[in-house]
């Protein structure tokens, strides 16, 4: 087909609006300098969990008692209702391959403190139906309540246990309603989101904030002098079962 010079500059016009648009939106996980010029490295938020800190002061939940009040976190007494951000189980339970005969007792009975892992390669965005569920290009797995048709298929796939269902209305178990957080309602899932509400005004996860033991190490993993990676580089770190290729944004100090 003969393309005349109008309809030839017609198309080059579209190409250069087109080019200019895509210049101008810049993406969410693309962070601005302090000259105002956005990195041209991704990022991927991750956290270091600091094991022999927590262990210092025994008994310790005011990084639970932060995220449950920030997000409006229902205190369900019926532990099959329960719904959990972050909670904690003891370390022989979370890294059972980790316990032997000469392990101490002390370190199998401590505590961990557990969210969601924002997995690499997170099974849970796979398996569901509405896409109500899926990793953001800066690593955070999100949640959209709306999208949500309580199937529980991310629950299920989900190999950490960091996901809850709403078998009730939560409301009526919130002692004070955050009005900053929208609530949820029965019959959706629920998760930790990385304080990705909080990320965006510039603050860090509620939890690292509250931690009085400094606990909870927070940054870019893809960054190769953030805190995380220095920590990660110095002492030796796990993550929960990384044989099952999730790849966990989460590890722990030991």
């Amino acid at each position: 087909m003969k393309i005349t010079r109008k309809h030839f500059l017609r198309l080059s016009g579209l190409s250069l609006l087109a080019a200019g648009c895509k210049q101008a939106v810049r993406p969410a996980t693309q962070p601005v300098s302090a000259a105002g010029n956005a990195s041209q490295q991704p990022i991927h938020w991750g956290m270091v969990i600091d094991l022999g800190k927590c262990r210092e002061k025994e008994g310790c939940k005011a990084c639970i008692h932060a995220c449950n009040a920030a997000h409006n976190v229902p205190q369900i007494a019926d532990r099959a209702h329960e719904v959990k951000w972050l909670w904690t189980e003891t370390f022989g339970t979370v890294f059972p391959s980790a316990q032997n005969n000469f392990a101490p007792q002390r370190d199998a009975a401590a505590m961990v403190p557990l969210l969601c892992n924002h997995c690499a390669d997170p099974p849970c965005t796979r398996v569901c139906p509405t896409q109500a569920t899926w990793k953001r290009d800066d690593g955070i797995v999100m949640m959209d309540w709306h999208r949500c048709i309580g199937c529980r298929y991310c629950v299920a796939a989900c190999p950490y246990g960091s996901r809850s269902f709403n078998f009730e209305d939560p409301r009526p178990s919130i002692a004070s309603i955050n009005p900053d957080f929208p609530t949820r309602t029965k019959g959706v899932v629920e998760k930790c989101n990385f304080c990705e509400e909080r990320l965006a005004r510039g603050l860090k996860p509620a939890c690292v904030d509250a931690c009085p033991q400094h606990v909870f190490t927070f940054g870019d993993l893809a960054d190769t002098d953030s805190e995380p990676r220095q920590l990660l580089r110095e002492r030796f770190a796990v993550q929960r079962e990384p044989e099952l290729g999730t790849g966990p944004s989460v590890s722990y100090l030991v």
